[in-house]
């Protein structure tokens, strides 16, 4: 069992990035649906400033988890589990950084629209709503599809932990269930957003259970012939 100075890191990422993702999200005085509306610019520029940095703390929570992701494939790359570890850890990072590009789509049109709407007649602000429409779209395809690419790499990554017993077995069957679940959902009931909603939150106590397992236990890399 490998428990040391790596394993704290790892284990402190990935807890960092649960509190800023669930904190940016929580604190945040206004949240934005999956197509931005003209309403939204007047309710962001009530806290115009305190919503920005939550957003920011939300965007870096993604990053953080990346981070975290990055690290653990570079201690438990060993033969044989890396065949499962490598594409398992990439699929979630490909997930994670397409959920924080769309991400940061809300947070740059969310503050953008507040400048380029006050003032403006409700034609005016159509007409810029209507601008703005094809981008969100493509924007949701993003969503939807980084909880997929995240959802594909969770099933083979927990498969992993279950077959090598790499980390607590209950948690690397959790994170099979919770990529099924993923995909399953975002698949199988298109265009949801608030179906979608506890997928996320559902991540943030997975980070948070991960980190604990990581600082508390460390991670097992046994020494197995191929």
């Amino acid at each position: 069992m490998k428990k040391d100075f790596e394993t704290k890191i790892i284990g402190w990422a990935f807890i960092v990035s649960a509190i800023l993702l669930w904190g940016g999200w929580f604190f945040s005085p206004h949240h934005l649906g999956e197509y931005i509306v003209a309403s939204d610019f007047e309710e962001i520029n009530k806290n115009l400033w305190t919503w920005i940095w939550l957003y920011r703390v939300h965007i870096f929570g993604w990053v953080i988890m990346g981070i975290a992701m990055f690290a653990l494939t570079g201690i438990a790359t060993k033969k044989p589990y890396r065949v499962l570890i490598y594409p398992g850890t990439g699929m979630i990072i490909v997930g994670t950084f397409t959920l924080a590009i769309a991400a940061a789509f809300y947070y740059t049109f969310g503050a953008w629209g507040v400048g380029n709407t006050m003032g403006k007649t409700p034609e005016e602000t159509q007409q810029i709503m209507d601008g703005l429409l094809f981008t969100n779209h493509y924007v949701t395809c993003f969503v939807r599809f980084g909880r997929v690419f995240s959802g594909v790499g969770l099933v083979i990554l927990g498969s992993a932990f279950v077959k090598w017993n790499i980390l607590n077995k209950g948690l690397g069957w959790l994170t099979i269930v919770m990529g099924i679940a993923a995909m399953g959902i975002i698949m199988g009931i298109p265009d949801n957003f608030e179906i979608y909603k506890p997928i996320f939150h559902v991540k943030v106590i997975w980070l948070v259970l991960m980190g604990l397992t990581l600082l508390t236990k460390g991670i097992n890399l046994p020494d197995v012939k191929d």
